[in-house]
């Protein structure tokens, strides 16, 4: 009998409405969702050290720090009613970070912007080290069924098949979180508005990008795209892998989308904006996905992919810290629009 009143007593309790002198939610207009810094493995640390969210956090005078428990990182806010959040890399963290934002009570995200600014593997067939893309489509690489490639079939291009499939070329049924397509009309305007935007370049990324001479692509200086983003909590290396990374993302977009850059996380994000979306916490159309290249999924020439893998060395060159600006360069461009003309954006979703 004790039991089953105490029982009672907490429903009636989860059941009362909030007090009278509760805060009301803030209305936040634009979330910027970065990934990782140099701090990564201390258990305390902030996100404000060198790495994907720091520029933003000082240059937009982010000096609010909020703690959110049941993510990677605390939150950092400014008095515009922008939020900064770092998710931590994979897509497991991803996922779980973004769900315990969407459903703190303290913010009110059903009008905010979204835009995950993270560095990425660029393919040198389309871009170079610094470029930024924006997604409009976001693949899942780790969700199929595998063939060890010493083993797979005679004529199959690699040994990974679609999660519903039984050969590399079958076309996948039913979406399970294999892929995202997001809001073309703002991919479309968020180029057009950044796409003349001058990004940084430096002696160590025209020395790295001068030796892929048959990448007409990855031997340009940086500059800013569309282009599509394939994700997998597996970081993966080299020719043959990029080989598949393009067919993969042929595969799942129909023929429409385009490898462009390779990430740990946007998946995991974008399962958990759909899963918020469905309960009326997000407005899904209102997600950016910008990945800037600090490094190339191919290794240059005369480097074998293993090798690629020494980055620092003479083999390979990771241009971490350009694209970090970069990042913030292109982004910021997006997010200070939205913050000058809320009134506009609040209830209007820019489309091109």
């Amino acid at each position: 009998m004790r039991r089953l009143t105490l029982l009672l007593a907490l429903a009636s309790v989860l059941a009362a409405p909030a007090a009278s002198g509760d805060p009301a939610p803030v209305a936040v207009k634009v979330v910027i969702v970065t990934t990782f810094d140099q701090d990564y493995d201390n258990p305390n640390g902030t996100g404000e050290a060198n790495g994907e969210a720091s520029r933003w956090i000082e240059r937009l005078h982010m000096t609010q720090v909020l703690p959110l428990p049941g993510a990677f990182r605390p939150l950092h806010m400014n008095s515009d009613g922008v939020i900064e959040i770092m998710m931590g890399m994979a897509t497991a963290r991803a996922a779980a970070s973004t769900t315990a934002l969407g459903l703190d009570p303290r913010f009110d995200l059903t009008k905010a912007y979204w835009i995950l600014a993270g560095t990425a593997g660029v393919d040198p067939a389309v871009a170079s080290q610094g470029s930024a893309a924006w997604a409009e489509w976001v693949v899942d690489g780790d969700l199929c069924n595998f063939i060890d490639p010493r083993e797979i079939p005679a004529g199959w291009p690699d040994g990974r098949i679609p999660w519903d499939g039984t050969t590399p070329f079958d076309r996948p049924g039913a979406n399970i979180g294999q892929f995202y397509h997001l809001n073309a009309g703002l991919v479309r305007w968020a180029y057009g508005l950044t796409k003349d935007t001058p990004i940084p370049d430096s002696p160590g990324m025209a020395r790295f990008r001068a030796m892929f001479t048959d990448y007409p692509a990855a031997m340009r200086p940086p500059f800013v795209l569309i282009g599509d983003n394939l994700c997998s909590a597996t970081y993966w290396q080299g020719s043959l892998a990029t080989q598949w990374a393009r067919r993969w993302v042929k595969l799942y977009t129909g023929g429409k989308g385009v490898f462009t850059t390779t990430s740990c996380e946007d998946s995991g994000f974008m399962q958990a904006m759909t899963f918020l979306a469905r309960a009326g916490k997000v407005d899904l159309g209102r997600v950016l996905i910008l990945r800037v290249a600090s490094d190339y999924c191919v290794p240059r020439p005369g480097v074998t992919s293993a090798e690629s893998l020494r980055y620092g060395s003479d083999k390979a060159y990771m241009a971490e810290n350009e694209a970090f600006e970069s990042a913030y360069r292109i982004g910021s461009v997006v997010v200070r629009e939205w913050v000058r003309d809320w009134p506009a954006y609040r209830d209007h979703v820019p489309s091109r």
